[in-house]
């Protein structure tokens, strides 16, 4: 009874058709880079609300997803730096090409790889070989941001 009356409440709010900002339980998955596996645990444990569409398949608002994730940026515990840098990649250098001056260094941090150029003095001294954890501050004048559904 209650599954009957949870959907007709849902109906009578509209619920069944899947808002143009609203994220399959896998896409949430994708963007935060975690299994849609840990998605739904996190629907299903009340961490993180979600639709059924009308297929019967859930759904999280991108609002929503977004407040979860501020929440959790907030809450995690994590020891506060001495930067002021937000954007922090921790992870681990992969490859490292030095000259007389300069180093490349590139840092993969979860899904994402990094590049960075800097001194070779600087390369030197941070100790920065393959294999060595570390971790990138990003902090630029000027992001370009574009939408990930307009083609």
């Amino acid at each position: 009874m209650g599954a009957k009356r949870r959907r007709r409440a849902s109906d009578a709010k509209g619920a069944g058709k899947r808002p143009a900002r609203s994220l399959r339980l896998g896409e949430a998955a994708a963007l935060l880079g975690v299994s849609p596996d840990t998605v739904r645990r996190w629907v299903d444990a009340g961490r993180l609300r979600a639709q059924r569409t009308a297929g019967g398949q859930r759904a999280v608002e991108g609002a929503e997803l977004a407040r979860f994730v501020a929440r959790g940026a907030r809450s995690s515990g994590r020891a506060r730096s001495t930067h002021s840098a937000r954007n922090r990649f921790a992870g681990i250098v992969t490859r490292i090409v030095r000259d007389r001056v300069m180093a490349q260094v590139e840092i993969q941090s979860g899904p994402h790889r990094l590049v960075s150029l800097l001194t070779r003095e600087a390369a030197d001294e941070l100790g920065l070989a393959p294999g060595v954890r570390a971790v990138a501050l990003v902090k630029a004048t000027h992001v370009t941001v574009e939408r990930a559904d307009a083609r």
